[in-house]
């Protein structure tokens, strides 16, 4: 935008940036039409960003969009709404990761390192081995070729090691986590624990929260209740009603024990 001379950026994303005149800084919240809210994916956007941002669609619902769209002429005015990401159409992620790296992810089921590509329980014993890790997210439980006599359930990925860690639905759930690369909107800082609602990925029900900084920066987040299957790597996006308070990468999470 900076490069060719223009003032804004104007995207389709559902969400809203207010300027706030008492706080003197530009606000970021949720589109009006919740089922479409885009703000968690947003929560990085800095006050420069958003001052030079616009979402004409986050004041409308979609089916008002629809038929603006459609008053006007355009071709994909009744397209179904795409339900994954848009870059992987075929919806194999693993595939696109290997593409897109270009390394191909080691394979236990075809490799006979058995140094790595093992699924382990919670104490490290060998269960048997996996097909790369790249094929399992936190809190699968199907698709893991194991027999066993209760289910079990994918409860964190090591890369460095290639390991996968297998366990019960219970320990897949933990009430507190850190994040780093921390973005902040509405506030300056978190020097102060503050009441928020949280999500820990993009279709999770926002959750009552205890946030806080401490010194060196890294957010921590409490929930009043233990949440499933948070994940390291993931955003944590925080909310004061439909104002976006800001977010972080998570890097840590405290077990329950």
């Amino acid at each position: 935008m900076q490069e060719i001379g223009y003032d804004y950026i104007v995207t389709g994303h559902y969400a809203r940036v207010e300027y706030d005149e008492k706080r003197d800084r530009y606000l970021l919240k949720k589109a009006v039409d919740d089922t479409k809210d885009q703000s968690y994916v947003l929560y990085m956007l800095t006050q420069e960003q958003l001052a030079h941002v616009k979402f004409p669609l986050g004041g409308l619902r979609k089916d008002q969009v629809r038929v603006i769209a459609e008053k006007h002429g355009f071709i994909n005015a009744r397209k179904h709404d795409s339900q994954d990401i848009c870059f992987v159409p075929d919806g194999d992620y693993a595939k696109f990761i290997e593409k897109y790296t270009g390394k191909k992810t080691p394979d236990g089921l075809n490799n006979t390192d058995k140094a790595i590509c093992n699924f382990v329980d919670k104490e490290g014993n060998y269960i048997g081995r996996h097909k790369g890790i790249i094929h399992y997210t936190i809190g699968q439980r199907r698709g893991l070729g194991i027999p066993a006599a209760s289910r079990l359930y994918v409860c964190e990925i090591s890369p460095k090691t290639n390991t996968v860690v297998l366990g019960d639905n219970e320990d897949l759930f933990s009430s507190e986590l850190e994040a780093d690369n921390v973005n902040l909107i509405s506030v300056d800082s978190l020097t102060e624990p503050k009441r928020v609602t949280a999500k820990i990925r993009y279709r999770h029900k926002e959750q009552p929260a205890t946030a806080w900084q401490t010194p060196d920066g890294i957010l921590h987040v409490k929930f009043d209740e233990p949440q499933r299957a948070i994940t390291k790597g993931q955003a944590v996006v925080m909310y004061d009603g439909d104002e976006v308070v800001g977010g972080g990468v998570i890097n840590k999470i405290y077990s329950q024990s």
